[in-house]
């Protein structure tokens, strides 16, 4: 991992820091159970201790760190329930959502979509992995917003952040990046073509591979 952060001036924040902290666990730079030790992250980020704690009591709020008395903060690991609980809420939001849209689309919102999605092609095509989450948040983001429910798209947002150690199980897999890529098009074709049912089954299909990844390395994991 690289040292210090890449821009700004003066000490880091605590914002500073819970973005750049919680990219590299979405990146899968950071393990889960992994310690997180505030000296380590002070010289990392160039940041005082006070943002440090503030970071990681931020990144504990959105279910991405786990901070235990007398012991540290370590990257959040889930059981295999905690995995199948969280994504059968995400489907539930996510497949409402895709049902929700109104079909079809507004050609010039349709246009940021696919916008995104081309860069998404180009991060993937450079083995950008800092691209590759930005673009692929971005695409989620816009896909979402075409409901105009905000309350929805901070819902679906909250639990997709919840997952980011579990996704970045398959964030290094140029196998499961290409498939994401495909079914971000599908998605595309599904919005362009008026087509309800390809839309609700691919966003429903798209949610599979990260959890089945992570299910697989928990069960590796687990005692005989």
């Amino acid at each position: 991992m690289a040292s210090k952060r890449e821009t700004g001036s003066g000490p880091a924040s605590g914002a500073d820091v819970t973005e750049q902290l919680e990219e590299e666990i979405a990146l899968g730079l950071r393990f889960p159970r992994e310690r997180l030790v505030e000296d380590e992250l002070m010289e990392r980020y160039d940041a005082k201790r006070h943002a440090v704690r503030s970071a990681l009591k931020e990144l504990e709020n959105r279910g991405l760190v786990e901070r235990r008395p007398n012991v540290g903060s370590f990257v959040r690991a889930y059981t295999a329930k905690e995995v199948r609980d969280i994504y059968a809420v995400r489907e539930l939001l996510e497949v409402h959502c895709a049902s929700a849209i109104e079909l079809p689309v507004p050609a010039e919102r349709l246009e940021q979509l696919t916008g995104i999605q081309r860069r998404h092609d180009a991060a993937v095509a450079a083995g950008d992995l800092r691209g590759i989450v930005r673009s692929n948040t971005a695409f989620h983001q816009t896909l979402f917003a075409l409901t105009d429910n905000d309350a929805l798209v901070a819902a679906i947002a909250r639990h997709a952040q919840m997952t980011h150690a579990i996704r970045s199980v398959t964030a290094t897999s140029p196998e499961f990046r290409n498939r994401a890529r495909q079914e971000h098009w599908a998605i595309i074709r599904a919005l362009t073509d008026g087509d309800r049912e390809l839309l609700v089954e691919t966003c429903r299909a798209h949610l599979l591979p990260s959890q089945d990844a992570y299910l697989q390395r928990v069960s590796a994991l687990s005692p005989a």
